[in-house]
């Protein structure tokens, strides 16, 4: 894992252990791994992240979200209704296929994914969500890269940590999401330009 993804994960790490929120990170076996390179083209930085972090039970808390990963031998289970399909589990027509789902949205259930179609020289590509039940897909930019994508749900559960565990009102909301954007501009731009996060 690169020094700056590395940073991104250490950090996540933190915001989890400052606000006493149990996680569990483990390294995924590099067998599992080479099976998701091989059948599903995941890029080499989510690669080094899975064998480095793998999110074995990791859920992110905030006020308007909380997204849960899934771990490096769930990947491949979690592509069916999108890109794969069974007969009892027809695949999404609309869904791409270098669409790769990595985390869900425990609150509404829409997905979040790597867009490898627009793979960077390092191997790293941006995580989109979209939201699912409607006609058409219109995918949101979450982060233009897998760190900036950590470092935003690092960010978000830090100015998620001052407004206690009470469910928000409107205000609140609106409030959480004033404070989270000029942080989240810092970090990713068009992330912030994108609107998802605010």
């Amino acid at each position: 894992m690169d020094s700056d993804l590395a940073e991104a994960v250490s950090t996540l790490k933190g915001v989890f252990e400052q606000r006493k929120i149990p996680v569990k990170f483990g390294q995924a076996d590099a067998a599992v791994v080479e099976r998701l390179r091989k059948t599903l083209k995941v890029p080499a930085r989510y690669r080094s992240f899975l064998l480095a972090a793998d999110p074995l039970d990791v859920e992110t808390v905030t006020p308007v979200e909380r997204l849960r990963f899934f771990p490096a031998d769930k990947i491949i289970d979690e592509q069916l209704g999108y890109s794969v399909g069974t007969e009892e589990t027809p695949a999404n027509a609309a869904w791409r296929k270098t669409w790769i789902l990595v985390a869900r949205s425990a609150l509404l259930g829409d997905p979040y994914f790597l867009d490898i179609a627009k793979l960077d020289a390092e191997g790293d590509c941006p995580v989109f969500t979209v939201m699912t039940g409607t006609d058409s897909l219109r995918p949101e930019l979450c982060a233009s890269s897998l760190q900036q994508f950590l470092r935003i749900l690092a960010t978000s559960m830090e100015v998620a940590s001052g407004f206690g565990e009470a469910v928000l009102d409107d205000d609140d909301e609106r409030t959480f999401r004033e404070t989270l954007a000029p942080r989240i501009k810092t970090i990713d731009s068009a992330a912030l330009r994108a609107g998802h996060w605010t």
